[in-house]
């Protein structure tokens, strides 16, 4: 019963955690908004989504970890685990080291104290959510694949 319920927990929290990610990405591609509409609506989505996602990443990537060591016997599903642990906590350092200095920076500004490269600013931070997105459904498939894959009987 604790296994069934990891592996549940584990899919809804990885699957919630690229599906916002991948939704940002479909729907809030920034190159199209004003230098206000942009500032507005990014500061929003840091002061909204900062902590939850950061909270969500973490359980999210302890859950996967737990889980490869319950199915440490089914060889495959431990490696996919680790793999998708390993996505987990790539996605969490492109947070750290790419969006996060530009969220700082961000957050300061206000529509009058824009600076001149606050476009190539967006982009890169767009570049680096779009990156990491890709990350979180790789991750996300690992998951699952482990789930849905074929298991060979365990021979002692």
């Amino acid at each position: 019963m604790t296994l069934r319920l990891i592996k549940f927990f584990n899919t809804l929290f990885a699957a919630l955690l690229a599906g916002i990610s991948v939704g940002i990405w479909m729907g809030f591609d920034p190159a199209s908004y004003s230098a206000s509409t942009y500032l507005e609506q990014q500061q929003n989505l840091v002061r909204s989504l900062n902590a939850p996602l950061i909270a969500l990443v973490g359980m999210t990537t302890v859950l996967t970890v737990l889980s490869a060591y319950l199915q440490r016997k089914d060889r495959p599903a431990f490696i996919a685990l680790l793999l998708a642990a390993a996505f987990f906590i790539s996605c969490m350092l492109i947070t750290r080291i790419g969006n996060v200095p530009i969220q700082l920076q961000m957050l300061q500004w206000t529509p009058d104290s824009m600076p001149a490269n606050w476009t190539a600013l967006r982009d890169e931070w767009w570049s680096f959510h779009m990156l990491r997105a890709i990350v979180e459904v790789i991750a996300l498939a690992l998951v699952v694949w482990s789930l849905v894959q074929k298991r060979e009987p365990i021979r002692s």
